[in-house]
């Protein structure tokens, strides 16, 4: 009997463990072969912006690399939120992931409610760039530096128009931030990203745009709109000539955002760190850092576990910042 009760165990014991060996064997055979079918980016941004030249930039180097089509989605909408729901809720395997930026844990303060919890939704792949938002006006609004803006936003109180990349995103609380630091108002329109209001900028629809530096690059070298100043405590390389907003005259004042990948939160780390060290080879290829700095990205290509500590900081961040500033979407 006894003999009988132990065989039984015995068995037990090794159809459990049997079980168990074949998760571990998937997460790492997951991770060797993957990709095995087409990769999606998601951008909740419109096309054209520096979120959405990022993300094309990975795709095609990421593509090489994989030997398998990555696709790049602008799935505009709802401050970000849409594109965000649809990798929320994609299968976790890596195959779909979201180029994110602190607007995910921005939104989670803006917004009554959301169709994923940002705490629990998503988990860190990669925090590729930071970057300096920029404030530029168009040339002929009579503006040449920052203090120039001050005075006319004081005289004219709500009559500057200023295109945000999006509404509630990390512009629109900066803007905010230095608007009562400074004691001044704009008239704030917003846009389904840096693109589309860089388009008005240009066209002399709006006056001015607080956006991520490497959106307008090229327009400011060109003359085609004016820098006034950025909003890191740290001049831009790519643009070292324009000023900090704190040496222009907004004492202590300094706001910096990222850009990077994302994934649903129940991936493998397997694949997760698969992902991770081949956007970090991509980034760290000396022609790919050249063109990102270039362009006013600082590359980063942080682990997961960073970019995971970064969300889990911000979050209760980012509410006190919009509790403070006010900031209500309607």
């Amino acid at each position: 009997m006894l003999r009988r009760i132990l065989l039984r165990a015995f068995l037990g014991l090794s159809a459990a463990a049997l079980v168990g060996v074949p998760s571990t064997v998937h997460a790492v055979d997951s991770a060797t072969s993957f990709p095995t079918r087409p990769v999606r980016i998601v951008v909740p941004v419109a096309p054209g912006g520096s979120a959405d030249k990022l993300a094309r930039t990975l795709a095609l180097r990421l593509g090489e690399k994989w030997h398998q089509p990555v696709v790049v989605e602008n799935v505009v909408g709802a401050s970000g939120t849409i594109g965000a729901a649809q990798v929320a809720k994609a299968r976790p395997d890596g195959h779909v992931l979201l180029l994110g930026g602190e607007g995910v844990t921005l939104n989670a303060s803006l917004f009554k409610t959301l169709p994923y919890d940002a705490s629990q939704a998503f988990r860190g792949v990669s925090k590729a760039v930071v970057n300096p938002q920029i404030l530029v006006v168009r040339p002929d609004l009579g503006v040449r530096g920052f203090q120039d803006y001050v005075a006319l936003a004081r005289r004219k109180p709500g009559e500057i128009s200023l295109g945000l990349p999006g509404n509630g995103g990390i512009a629109h609380v900066a803007h905010e931030m230095l608007s009562r630091q400074l004691g001044i108002k704009v008239n704030y329109i917003p846009y389904a990203g840096g693109a589309p209001a860089t388009v008005d900028l240009l066209g002399g629809h709006i006056d001015a745009t607080l956006i991520t530096l490497a959106a307008v690059t090229d327009y400011v070298r060109a003359g085609r709109l004016v820098p006034l100043a950025v909003t890191t405590p740290y001049r831009s390389k790519a643009l070292p000539q324009v000023p900090t907003l704190a040496e222009a005259g907004a004492t202590g004042f300094a706001v910096e955002s990222w850009q990077g990948l994302l994934a649903p939160a129940a991936t493998p780390t397997a694949v997760v760190e698969r992902i991770n060290r081949d956007v970090a080879a991509v980034l760290n290829e000396a022609s790919t850092r050249s063109q990102l700095e270039e362009a006013g990205y600082v590359v980063v290509a942080s682990s997961a576990q960073e970019l995971d500590a970064t969300l889990a900081r911000d979050l209760p961040k980012n509410a006190a910042v919009i509790a403070a500033s006010g900031i209500a979407l309607r």
